[in-house]
């Protein structure tokens, strides 16, 4: 009789992966996070408790700011995870192009593309979800002057959608893709009874979907931008190793480095007990022409 294979739990999958740093790893995910304070459309100046890089950062525990509006009815600050915005910011978007945030929800991305965008351009901010479209439609209306709303178009695809409806129609292409978000799941423990490793893998391969629809949708000599906030290879080097080798021939690996992150095999991974971020873990490709 075959033995049936053991099925590990939370802890021992990832101890597996990490066997050197799970302890700090998950010491960290537990621990508040450090967080930004961003807004450059209604805040009057910048309040700064700590920074990364000279952006506005204050520890989740140490107090709450004013959501209050200014006269122009915009809300004063964002509270966004840090490494989100360089998600946001690593995908280079400029003044007068059409970009494509593929899984915009909550909307901290969306707000920090627009900035870069400046008074032109357009920005195509997709959510599937009812409910978290929903709130990404509240944050542009909380955040962004009446001026640039026309730049934003909210949509509700399939993100799997664009790449055959629309190829080859944006500039660059953010794909922050649904993920096993390990911070998330240890916080919760619902989430935690329910997960096993096939989520993971499960996740991979919508994952990888996602990417292909962005490759088709973007332009040639375009950007895309993969990211997730998961710890798990498979969701992160494993999906870009297997999209590369299925499209080496539209696209091509972009590889660069930052100082608050570690580099893989094919991007940048920000660990939480590294900088008190993340995790995010992002990689850019160019579209061949």
């Amino acid at each position: 009789m075959a033995h049936k294979t053991k099925t590990l739990n939370f802890d021992e999958f990832y101890q597996d992966l990490y066997p050197m740093i799970w302890d700090q790893l998950k010491e960290a995910l537990l621990a508040d996070e450090k967080q930004m304070i961003r807004n450059c459309f209604g805040a009057p100046q910048v309040i700064t408790q700590q920074t990364v890089a000279n952006q506005p950062l204050y520890e989740s525990s140490l107090g709450k700011l004013s959501h209050s509006k200014n006269s122009d009815h915009l809300r004063q600050y964002y509270i966004m995870d840090p490494a989100s915005y360089y998600c946001a910011h690593f995908l280079g978007a400029k003044t007068g192009e059409v970009i494509l945030d593929m899984c915009a929800a909550p909307g901290g991305k969306s707000l920090i593309i627009l900035e870069k965008l400046g008074n032109s351009g357009q920005l195509w901010a997709n959510e599937i979800s009812k409910s978290r479209r929903e709130r990404l439609t509240q944050v542009i209306r909380d955040y962004v002057p009446h001026t640039l709303r026309e730049l934003i178009f909210v949509k509700g695809k399939d993100g799997l959608q664009y790449g055959i409806q629309l190829p080859e129609h944006f500039d660059r292409v953010l794909v922050d893709a649904p993920c096993s978000s390990e911070r998330h799941v240890l916080k919760n423990p619902e989430e935690l009874k329910k997960w096993g490793p096939k989520r993971t893998k499960k996740l991979a391969g919508i994952q990888y979907g996602l990417l292909c629809s962005a490759a088709l949708a973007c332009k040639q000599g375009g950007t895309i931008v993969y990211s997730t906030c998961s710890l798990s290879p498979l969701e992160n080097d494993g999906v870009v190793e297997k999209f590369l080798k299925k499209k080496s021939d539209q696209v091509e690996l972009v590889q660069e480095s930052h100082q608050y992150f570690s580099q893989t095999e094919y991007g940048l991974i920000s660990l939480p007990h590294e900088h008190k971020i993340g995790p995010i873990y992002m990689a850019k490709f160019l579209k061949k022409n």
